[in-house]
């Protein structure tokens, strides 16, 4: 019987031993300790990767003329793209074809929780403010739209947009009639016929303030040089000029161009969107004319046009829109209002590309003192125009 219990011991002290050499069942490795395996996409995207977590949801809801209008709102679109490769946030697009869709557009951003609702152009403000009333948590920014904007008289949310600041809504603004102003210059210096030209999309604020820089660039010009360099399309003192009545006809840009060449015009600054991308291509075509392109470099966005593309005004949306994302990534976003300027380095006058060995540096040297005294304040638009 002792020899009996001897053996169970035996064993039980080789179970034992069987235990503690096997594996620890019980013992895993916690998970944070493995980081997730990120897979690359097998295609490239529309919108950028980035290999940060997303920290904020960004929305752009565009005006007519699409994302790739090569004009404001694909710059808008790059300010947001850039702040997906940038600065880790995630990002989309909802694209404007009639008045009706703003509002849609803007509640579908909504709906999708997005922290950060980027509406662009003129014609969005009273739908924007209408939204950032109802929904104070969240963040807007507009593009050439600032609050308050409302008259005595005028309703609210029917006339204009809102009597009041809004705390959430920050308006992303351009003083472009002073890089307007470098590009009349530059016209009334390269024109061999003596006469220039501007025409616009729609008489929005934002699209008159070219026009107004640009007359006064050559006005200007023509101070220095006792010359008398024309301008067709726009009088400040009456406001009156040439407009299409939209953004979207390249058929509108080519007779526009057609029958300010034929009124003696041989460069013309549109600001009509991809309707001056008819213009270039008339200009091109007929080689009677060249190009000042806006908002964006021409040279760069609209490249199968080089051909005739003496600059561009230069309106820096993307900058204004990234900083504004940017912003809200911090914890630094406000409303109000963000201006650029010549100074801020939110506006340019576009390198002259294949016309730079045409440019004489006299006149170079003439459009950086400009530049420079309108960023200092010895020269203003308004001054240069009150000028007899």
């Amino acid at each position: 019987m002792k020899r009996i219990s001897n053996i169970f011991a035996v064993l039980a002290v080789f179970v034992l031993l069987l235990t503690a050499c096997g594996p620890a069942a019980t013992t895993v490795a916690p998970a944070t300790s493995v980081p997730p395996v990120v897979v690359p996409p097998t295609a490239v995207p529309a919108v950028p990767t980035n290999t940060l977590a997303p920290t904020l949801k960004v929305g752009e809801v565009t005006d007519f003329g699409g994302v790739d209008d090569k004009s404001f709102n694909a710059l808008g679109w790059k300010g947001v793209t850039d702040a997906i490769a940038q600065l880790g946030v995630s990002g989309k697009f909802l694209e404007s074809n009639v008045q009706s869709d703003y509002a849609k557009n803007i509640q579908q951003m909504l709906s999708e929780n997005m922290d950060l609702i980027i509406t662009v152009g003129f014609n969005l403000g009273i739908d924007t403010a209408i939204a950032a009333k109802a929904n104070p948590n969240t963040k807007f920014a507009i593009v050439d739209y600032t609050f308050p904007d409302c008259w005595p008289g005028a309703v609210e949310g029917t006339d204009c947009a809102s009597a009041t600041e809004l705390p959430n809504v920050r308006g992303l603004t351009f003083q472009t009639d002073e890089a307007a102003f470098l590009a009349g210059y530059l016209a009334a210096g390269m024109t061999t016929t003596g006469k220039v030209a501007t025409f616009g999309g729609i008489a929005y604020p934002s699209v008159t303030i070219f026009m107004k820089g640009f007359e006064a660039g050559v006005k200007y010009y023509n101070q220095k040089h006792n010359t008398t360099v024309a301008i067709i399309g726009w009088d400040n003192a009456t406001t009156t000029g040439l407009f299409t009545g939209n953004f979207s006809s390249t058929d509108d840009g080519k007779s526009f161009a057609t029958s300010l060449v034929q009124e003696g015009a041989d460069i013309i600054m549109p600001v009509a969107g991809p309707v001056g991308l008819g213009s270039a291509a008339y200009c091109q075509t007929s080689a009677k004319c060249l190009i000042i392109g806006v908002d964006t470099d021409w040279f760069v966005s609209a490249n199968e046009y080089a051909s005739v593309l003496l600059s561009s005004v230069q309106k820096k949306v993307d900058v204004a829109v990234f900083k504004a994302i940017q912003d809200a990534v911090n914890g630094t976003f406000t409303g109000g209002t963000d201006n650029a300027t010549l100074a801020s380095g939110g506006l340019d006058l576009a390198p002259f590309h294949n016309f730079d060995s045409q440019v004489p540096q006299t006149l170079k040297d003439e459009i950086a003192q400009v530049k420079a005294d309108i960023i200092s304040g010895a020269v203003t638009v308004d001054g240069v125009l009150a000028t007899p």
